[in-house]
């Protein structure tokens, strides 16, 4: 039971952060209904600004963040301005495709800037170990389980309640009705770009610090994409959700199955998943008439 215990959380903690990543995903396929590829990327570049704002002003986890979000918010609006704006009225696809070349500009970027070097990410946390019950935990584990849960409470705050939140809602639902009501497509679009760059500013700090920083912490956006998919590409929660799920079921699969299926676990599930619900578990369904 205790193994079972152990898998569970552990999984939970690599959930997470898929969770994070995806619901940057999903923050901007719900406003402009474009995949952004560079995803992973942009939380690489936040992750090593964040690296550089460590250790230059030697700041702790707290108010790290409470600088790097909003730099990062204004690299997405940077980035959103340059690369996705002169694109808009393109077709879906060149759209997508310009995204692809984002992300290998920034690749280049992030090892022109600070090579390929591996190293560790010190953000304050302590290496004791917690143990609640009978799981251990280290402290950026449960920083990244909580930030997690705040993220997904904003998230839910921000749709629900704020007027930004119901334009992009209404943006998404229906492009045309909302621009006759007066929304502007162009603002919301710059906003889902600066609302996922703070999100994956957080998911790259907590996954550098718990392993390593390095030029291909891109790949985790990747790793992260079965789980956006699960939840359905146009909802920011059951993005996270999905990326729980993913991570659990990965981390049960190579404990009780055998090793190296941790990798493919996840494909296996969205695979399933999209047979009887091709929208992802929480997507909204879309009915064409012919």
């Amino acid at each position: 039971m205790d193994y079972f215990l152990i898998l569970v959380c552990t999984g939970l903690v690599t959930g997470a952060t898929y969770a994070m990543v995806a619901m940057g995903f999903a923050m901007i396929y719900k406003a402009t209904g474009v995949v952004n590829f560079a995803q992973g990327e942009l939380m690489m570049l936040t992750a090593y600004v964040a690296y550089s704002l460590a250790g230059s002003l030697h700041l702790s986890f707290i108010p790290l963040m409470a600088v790097t979000i909003p730099l990062a918010m204004l690299i997405g609006l940077v980035l959103e301005r340059l690369f996705i704006r002169p694109m808009l009225g393109e077709p879906v696809f060149a759209i997508v495709m310009v995204t692809i070349g984002l992300a290998v500009i920034l690749r280049g970027a992030t090892v022109l800037i600070w090579s390929t070097n591996e190293d560790l990410f010190d953000a304050g946390f302590s290496d004791t170990v917690i143990e609640i019950g009978p799981v251990p935990f280290y402290e950026a584990q449960l920083y990244t389980l909580a930030m997690l849960a705040i993220l997904v409470a904003g998230a839910w705050a921000f749709f629900r309640f704020s007027r930004l939140g119901i334009a992009m809602r209404a943006t998404a639902n229906h492009q045309t009705a909302a621009l006759l009501m007066g929304i502007s497509a162009r603002r919301i679009y710059a906003l889902a770009w600066a609302l996922s760059a703070a999100i994956a500013s957080v998911a790259g700090v907590l996954i550098a610090t718990m392993f390593t920083i390095k030029p291909d912490l891109w790949f985790q956006g990747l790793r992260s994409f079965p789980a956006v998919i699960l939840g359905g590409l146009d909802s920011v929660l059951g993005a996270a959700l999905g990326g729980i799920t993913i991570g659990v079921v990965e981390n049960l699969s190579e404990g009780y199955i055998g090793q190296g299926l941790k990798e493919i676990a996840g494909f296996v599930v969205i695979v399933l998943v999209l047979m009887v619900r091709p929208y992802g578990l929480f997507g909204a369904k879309t009915i064409e008439r012919v």
